[in-house]
């Protein structure tokens, strides 16, 4: 027991003169804002659903007793998107980018989704850039809208909005057009 005490009190003494390697840095600068730009973005989303050339792939659903598995994009279920984006309505438009990101099917209402999506621009001014969206997305309506939530190269500390609107619709092909307006 007294042993015990005296090897207590050596550690006790013996802590705060052990040197300490690692220090936290920190520096506070004054932040100061640049003007702000706003630019105005104008693509096509073209997503295929199944076959060869596909661009979203269900990668996870819910395991549960009703479901209906014959849909592409069944209730309870998140699908992963890699999908061209170009700068005409037309399938032979030049890609300017693509879009990569998740789409979730909450529950039984399939009509609205929740959707985070990078676009990436590979082309002109913008090559390399990229603005993300994140929001509910009631893809039954025409005419919607999602938030810009960031950026990066040209887009650093970006937000906005994004005017969608379905151009085509098929069982397997959507078209949907974007009126991007990004404050950056």
């Amino acid at each position: 027991m007294e042993r015990t005490l005296i090897l207590c009190w050596i550690l006790l003494l013996c802590i705060p003169m052990a040197p300490v390697y690692g220090q936290y840095y920190s520096e506070t600068v004054p932040y100061v804002p640049e003007p702000k730009k706003v630019t105005n973005l104008h693509f096509f989303f073209r997503g295929t659903v199944g076959g060869q050339n596909a661009t979203a792939t269900t990668v996870a659903r819910a395991n549960v007793t009703g479901n209906d598995n014959s849909s592409p994009f069944p209730p309870n279920s998140i699908v992963a998107h890699d999908a061209p984006l170009t700068a005409g309505l037309e399938p032979t438009s030049e890609i300017i980018g693509n879009a990569q990101g998740l789409e979730v099917f909450p529950g039984h209402d399939t009509t609205s989704v929740v959707v985070y999506l990078d676009f990436g621009f590979t082309k002109g001014d913008l090559n390399g850039s990229s603005i993300g969206v994140f929001s509910r997305n009631p893809a039954t309506e025409t005419e919607r809208e999602l938030a810009v939530v960031g950026g990066r190269g040209k887009f650093k500390l970006a937000k906005g909005f994004a005017l969608l609107n379905t151009r085509f619709l098929s069982s397997s092909i959507v078209v949907v057009e974007y009126n991007v307006t990004v404050i950056h």
